[in-house]
């Protein structure tokens, strides 16, 4: 059963080094207050796992203003201006990976996978120092799965046992990092009593999810 616990409790699992996978697109989906809190801390020489860095001192952008992230792995970093400005200076080193890439190595890593295999990347720097395989005449990469230290994802409603649902677009990438880290923190708008989610609405189960912080909790 997830454990609820204050945004400072959650912030202070997350030790500098760790490897952290951050739900959201743009800031859309994103647990911005654990990730405002996790800036509060000062931890740094982390590698974050993403879709992107939110925009210049919001959602992940707030880590990379920092100098938190050490590491970035992400489908594109256009949005923030600063993401690339420290780039270029070297004091971030980015792995840019296809964004349908992306999401599949997280669930392979969720699911135990050893990897799949995609055209996408074929003859552009995205295959370098990566296996081909041909079959068919075909070739294809192979692509390794994706796992973190930790998940900090955003949900629109928990139970007190952990089962989680999204709501509309601020899915996307959540349900599939909450299956590939080993700590998973969701930052939820609302907490219900158990047996108050239809169990067919559940989009996340409990079993996923070890800590659970109330949105409305959590200073601006």
């Amino acid at each position: 059963m997830a454990k609820i616990v204050s945004v400072k409790e959650a912030a202070a699992k997350i030790t500098s080094g760790s490897s952290v996978m951050i739900g959201g697109f743009m800031t859309c989906g994103t647990p911005v207050g654990l990730v405002r809190e996790l800036v509060k801390t000062g931890v740094g020489d982390l590698t974050v796992i993403a879709n992107d860095t939110g925009v210049q001192g919001d959602g992940i952008g707030m880590l990379i203003t920092a100098d938190a992230v050490t590491h970035l792995i992400a489908s594109h970093i256009g949005t923030n201006p600063e993401t690339g400005k420290k780039k270029i200076e070297g004091t971030i080193s980015v792995e840019l990976v296809p964004q349908g890439t992306l999401v599949e190595r997280i669930r392979c890593g969720g699911a135990g996978l050893g990897g799949f295999l995609t055209p996408t990347g074929v003859g552009t720097v995205v295959a370098e120092g990566k296996q081909h395989i041909t079959l068919d005449g075909q070739t294809y990469l192979l692509e390794e799965p994706l796992k973190a230290d930790f998940a900090l994802i955003k949900a629109w409603k928990a139970d007190r046992k952990g089962n989680l649902i999204y709501q509309k677009s601020a899915r996307n990438f959540n349900p599939i990092m909450a299956m590939a880290a080993e700590t998973v923190i969701v930052e939820v708008e609302e907490i219900v009593e158990v047996g108050e989610i239809d169990p067919d609405h559940v989009m996340t189960p409990h079993f996923f999810v070890d800590f659970i912080v109330k949105g409305g909790e959590i200073d601006g």
